[in-house]
């Protein structure tokens, strides 16, 4: 089915039904507008149905073809076949080169009765011969002298495989001896061809002239994801997304479209990662045209083929012929003649090695819808008894039958295995999924309710898995089939799962705080709840309800041993250092005393590098992080990695290691979408690199997502840093009122959780705010208050904050001296971290309070900063830098010679030109770059020419790499 790719209503809202671009043909049409030029030529365009043959050909003839003229026609699937209609339904495009030609070959007439739009142009009739070959060939020569007649033409046949014998037949007289001038494109599914060759197998093409096959494949992943933002015009989808969603179709655009089409939130669904991705996309039903397509094929089945398919369908997965024919009860004898049909009829396709499934799920899906209830369960119930047999026995498979075949005590037993074996290999989704659905089955005896419910929240905390089972669980706390002691487990299981959220951290505390006392008889569990209560960064609460936890938690690790000793350790470690105490480090052991404590040791130890990094101490925090990531690697510790990764990422931005950091950070937020308090720290991150390019609006997104909003529910100290950048963008903006009350807001938080070795940012903002505000002595009041939290700690990045809050503060008093000291010190103390970028914003302000007095040692720092934010990628600050060295008059001419960029964009256009695919306006690119408006717009006028485009909309961030 062709489409114009105009825009449909689709529930409640307008939507493309095809890509406005092309995607993934590019090559084919490069190759396609080469090989039509060679005149004469056949070009064989060959494709399954719906792999984009029509569109590929249809954007070869909206280019330039010159002085060629485009002669189409279409086969079409109709009752009774219209000899020649495909021809005569090109040919009748010819008459405007025909008029005027006075010496037209007679044999021309012969098509004039048969193109009346034309006749007019055409030669008389000529009378009939009587013979129905004779008239057949002068009919053929015909149509060769008009084509040659036109001048320069291509005559594109579509759907060469419903074409009518006749039709073939004249297209292969062309093809072996067509007018110089002439070039033919004829596209087809070999599937559906007679015979399976295009013109016959006789075929032999005209000497000199050239003969090419051109064969369309699917789509890969990366081709699916392309097509998908095409669609719906937009950009990020989810590479999990994607990859289902090829998995679906096969990479066939036409199965993509009709797809997207049939998703009720398309724009919502394809940012999705993981397990969602894969729930919403089978949730997707079968789209019509796709379902009345399976439904015509079936229809031309003999019943036991039809059986055979039904089979596949029912199992799913790839079988070979055996177990179809047993699964869909058809006699051995019959199998194999059944298996052709099924196969002729492309149907059923070969797989892997003898092995017969569905070119994609949708089809698969839909022969599925086909069967009747009662039919469908009879055929699971044999796949049961038919996979029993099996080994290893697909466990997985039996469960999935049993269920749908109804046959419950079955299902218990293999969905538990499955479960089982899962488990232990790792396999956190599968296992989770299984469990809840047996956890649902209303007939389950108490002693299986207990066993089922806590190995599902232990297999949900150890692993990645986005089917957040936390309802789940809610639900079981209050079925009355669960004992007491296995209550107490799955909620304490299910309040990890909360401290994974920022939003829910409070609710996932109180579950802990309620899982403590219904565990009087699992010691063994009791420490673990008091540790998570224990760590400082699961939400803001009273230091003193912190302590109790902690001391809890400790009395238990004096008593400890083994794997629970260090698992302990882990957090008793953390809740002490993360305020500073780094003396601890003492405690941290080099290696685990068995295999087993590989894990948690993985865990400390990562944990120690978070802390680290947090406070100031980069070196020891890296160096921690690679022992921890090793050791989480080794022992498949998925979540540990996970955590360890989020912290390499803020430990990259803070050393200035920014290349490719964002890419990084946005692949990991795709992989733990659901996991808030690790996708908030990454959002921080990237948060901060936008706001040193001054894409305020995108880091305020960034920044809204790192729980700033509400930090008593969220990791304290991102939390807390992104309340700090939310108060620079309003800084910026010049809303210094909002700046400081947003200050107001994470002081607020940072005191009643006594935690200044994680102020941070927070106190240079707050100082600035304050200072904007005319609250400069409850800046002087803060800072003061700062020190002496910190007296007794171990945290060089606030000891370095705090000299930069000095340093700002003595220029607001117009102590210019002090001031130079201050921020010299904050350099110096962030280049020994070392935080290049930090330093350099140090060195910035001491260059500004020296610019009055010694104007040439400012215009030599300021020119040395310029170079050092632009190799870190702060194109923010490097502007700010050569603004001020332009106001101190210091800009220099350019030298002669100086590069051109020609049809490449330069380093400048590169910048704007993000900012404008960022959405930034003229206006605000001009502030932010410190140009003038006018100079902007000259830059993007150049850059929209240099790239081909005309409008913003047409700006997309990838075509700047």
């Amino acid at each position: 089915m062709r489409r114009s790719g105009v825009s449909s209503e689709w529930h409640g809202r307008w939507f493309r039904t095809s890509s406005p671009v092309l995607i993934g043909r590019r090559e084919h049409l490069a190759t396609l507008r080469e090989l039509v030029v060679r005149h004469p030529a056949v070009v064989l365009v060959e494709g399954e149905a719906g792999v984009g043959k029509s569109r590929l050909v249809s954007e070869l003839l909206a280019g330039d073809l010159g002085a060629v003229l485009p002669l189409v026609g279409y086969c079409r699937q109709v009752g009774e076949p219209f000899f020649y209609g495909a021809l005569l339904e090109a040919l009748r495009d010819a008459g405007a080169r025909l008029a005027g030609q006075r010496e037209l070959n007679p044999v021309i007439g012969a098509l004039a009765p048969l193109l009346p739009e034309i006749a007019a142009q055409l030669p008389a009739p000529l009378p009939p011969i009587g013979d129905p070959w004779a008239e057949r060939h002068r009919l053929f020569r015909a149509v060769r002298e008009l084509l040659a007649a036109v001048g320069p033409a291509l005559l594109v046949v579509e759907d060469l495989h419903w074409a009518d014998d006749g039709t073939r037949q004249l297209l292969r007289f062309l093809a072996e001896g067509p007018p110089a001038n002439l070039s033919m494109v004829l596209t087809y599914r070999r599937e559906d061809l007679p015979g399976g060759s295009p013109l016959g197998a006789e075929f032999r093409s005209a000497i000199g002239g050239t003969v090419a096959v051109l064969e369309i494949e699917p789509l890969d992943v990366d081709g699916v994801r392309r097509l998908t933002e095409a669609i719906l015009g937009v950009e990020g989808v989810s590479a999990q997304f994607a990859a289902h969603l090829h998995e679906r179709t096969a990479g066939i655009p036409f199965v993509v479209e009709e797809t997207l089409r049939a998703l009720r939130d398309p724009e919502g669904a394809v940012h999705a990662g993981g397990a969602r991705a894969t729930r919403l996309l089978d949730a997707v039903k079968v789209p019509v045209l796709l379902r009345d397509a399976m439904a015509n094929r079936l229809a031309t089945l003999p019943a036991a083929a039809v059986r055979l398919v039904e089979a596949a369908a029912v199992l799913g997965a790839p079988a070979s012929a055996a177990l179809l024919a047993e699964v869909g009860g058809v006699p051995a004898n019959h199998t194999r003649a059944a298996l052709t049909h099924a196969m002729d009829g492309h149907v059923l396709h070969e797989v892997d090695g003898l092995r017969y499934g569905f070119r994609h799920m949708l089809a698969r899906q839909a022969v599925y819808d086909t069967i009747s209830a009662p039919d469908r369960a009879a055929l699971h119930d044999r796949a049961v008894d038919a996979l029993e047999h099996v080994e290893p026995k697909p466990l997985v498979q039996l469960a999935g039958h049993s269920e749908r075949a109804g046959r419950t005590a079955d299902w218990l037993t293999y969905g538990e295995a499955a479960a089982d074996r899962a488990i232990d290999s790792g396999d956190a989704a599968t296992a989770t999924t299984l469990l809840q659905r047996l956890l649902a089955v209303p007939v389950l005896p108490a002693n299986a309710v207990d066993r089922l419910a806590i190995k599902l929240g232990r297999i949900a905390n150890t692993g990645l898995d986005q089917r957040d089972p936390t309802e789940t669980l809610e639900r079981l706390l209050a079925d009355p089939r669960l004992a007491t002691p296995a209550r107490g487990e799955v909620r304490l299981q299910r309040g990890f799962l909360l401290l994974r959220r920022i939003g829910h951290i409070q609710e996932g505390r109180a579950e802990l705080e309620r899982a403590i006392d219904e565990l009087e008889s699992r010691p063994d569990l009791v420490p673990r709840a008091a540790a998570a209560l224990a760590m400082p960064t699961n939400g803001i609460v009273p230091p003193d309800v912190s302590r109790r936890s902690q001391d809890l938690a400790k009395a238990h690790r004096m008593t400890a041993t083994g794997e629970l000793r260090i698992y302990l350790l882990a957090s008793e470690v953390g809740s002490v250092m993360y305020h500073g105490h780094m003396a601890w480090l003492a405690e941290v052991p080099e290696r685990a005393d068995t295999p087993g404590g590989r894990r948690p040791l993985a865990r400390l130890r990562c944990n120690v590098a978070d802390i680290c990094v947090w406070l100031g101490h980069l070196d020891l925090g890296a160096r921690f992080l690679r022992n921890g990531l090793r050791l989480a690697t080794e022992s498949d510790a998925a979540f540990v990695t996970s955590t360890g990764r989020t912290t390499e990422a803020r430990l990259d931005w803070i050393t200035g290691r920014w290349e490719g950091l964002a890419e990084r950070a946005n692949t990991f937020i795709e992989e733990y979408r659901d996991i808030t308090s690790m996708t908030c720290e990454l959002e921080l991150v990237l948060g901060w690199l936008a706001a040193t390019r001054g894409d305020w609006a995108v880091a305020e997104e960034h920044f809204g997502r790192t729980g700033s909003h509400d930090p008593y529910d969220a990791i304290v100290p991102v939390a807390i840093s992104g309340i700090a950048g939310m108060a620079l963008i309003l800084l910026e903006r010049k809303e210094a009122a909002q700046a400081a009350a947003e200050v107001d807001r994470g002081l607020t938080a940072a005191r009643k959780a006594n935690v200044w070795p994680w102020i941070g940012l927070l106190a240079p903002v707050a100082v600035a705010a304050y200072s904007a505000t005319g609250r400069t002595a409850e800046a002087e009041r803060l800072v003061e208050e700062i020190a002496h939290g910190i007296a007794d700690r171990d945290a060089p990045a606030v000891l370095a904050d705090l000299a930069q809050c000095r340093g700002a503060l003595a220029e607001a008093r117009g102590e210019p001296t002090e001031a130079i000291d201050h921020f010299r010190e904050a350099a110096a103390r962030y280049e020994a971290m070392p935080a290049p970028y930090f330093a350099a914003l140090a060195r910035q302000r001491e260059a500004m309070v020296l610019a009055p007095s010694d104007p040439e040692k400012a215009v030599e720092l300021l020119t040395e900063l310029a170079a050092s934010f632009d190799a870190l990628g702060a194109s923010k600050d490097a502007a700010r830098c050569r603004h001020t060295l332009h106001t101190l008059g210091s800009v220099k001419p350019a030298r002669r010679g100086r590069r051109g960029y020609g049809n490449d964009l330069s380093p400048r256009e590169v910048e704007i030109a993000r900012m404008v695919a960022a959405g930034q306006t003229n206006r605000e690119i001009a502030k932010h770059l410190f140009l003038s408006s006018r100079t902007v717009e000259q830059h993007v006028a150049r850059l929209f020419r240099k790239l081909g485009i005309n409008s913003r909309a047409e700006l997309h961030a990838d075509r700047l790499h």
